[in-house]
């Protein structure tokens, strides 16, 4: 199989199914962003971080992999007139919900109090894992809008929703395993 197809030179692509469309399709935006995601969070998974985490970011990029074939499949060929699937492709359901939440759980656990919204930032992975955080905000945001206009699987926006309060902990989590100080933002005050 060759890399190249040669089909995108015109500015569209494919979508599972066939349908063909513009590169620049708020679906083709939610997926790709999907997929920058998913490489952000291989950089954290290359960093010096402890196993369970590792093991923790494996199945999320698992899963996001199905989130991306999800939001890349035209919804007019996923289904057949009896609502039956027309094309194999897994679905995200509660079980991974609740598969971040435990982590949340277990994470939030082991971390400070806060008291007020911190800066991003004391230490490179922790940087890392917080830019993460926003591509998944982003991704969400195109999502949501996507979802407005095309229907899909609901859950997907939740996991997505989900997934980056796991990444808002775990980037606590990565402050605290490596000794990074958490700046707190506290508004000043203003004559």
């Amino acid at each position: 199989m060759k890399i190249y197809t040669k089909t995108g030179d015109d500015g569209t692509t494919g979508l599972f199914g066939g349908t063909r469309v513009p590169k620049h399709h708020i679906r083709i935006e939610s997926y790709g962003t999907i997929d920058e995601l998913n490489s952000w969070l291989g950089l954290i998974r290359d960093q010096k971080i402890d196993t369970t985490t590792k093991e923790q970011l494996i199945q999320i990029q698992k899963d996001l992999f199905t989130v991306g074939a999800i939001l890349a499949t035209d919804p007019n060929k996923a289904l057949l007139k009896n609502g039956q699937k027309r094309l194999a492709i897994s679905t995200i359901s509660t079980k991974e919900l609740q598969f971040l939440e435990k982590a949340i759980d277990e994470i939030d656990l082991k971390l400070p109090a806060m008291t007020h919204f911190i800066l991003p930032g004391g230490h490179t992975t922790v940087s890392y894992c917080h830019i993460a955080r926003t591509v998944c905000r982003r991704a969400e945001r195109m999502s949501t809008l996507l979802f407005k206009n095309e229907k899909f699987d609901m859950t997907v926006l939740s996991y997505l929703n989900r997934l980056s309060d796991y990444l808002f902990v775990l980037a606590r989590k990565l402050s605290v395993d490596h000794k990074a100080n958490e700046i707190k933002w506290v508004p000043e005050k203003k004559d």
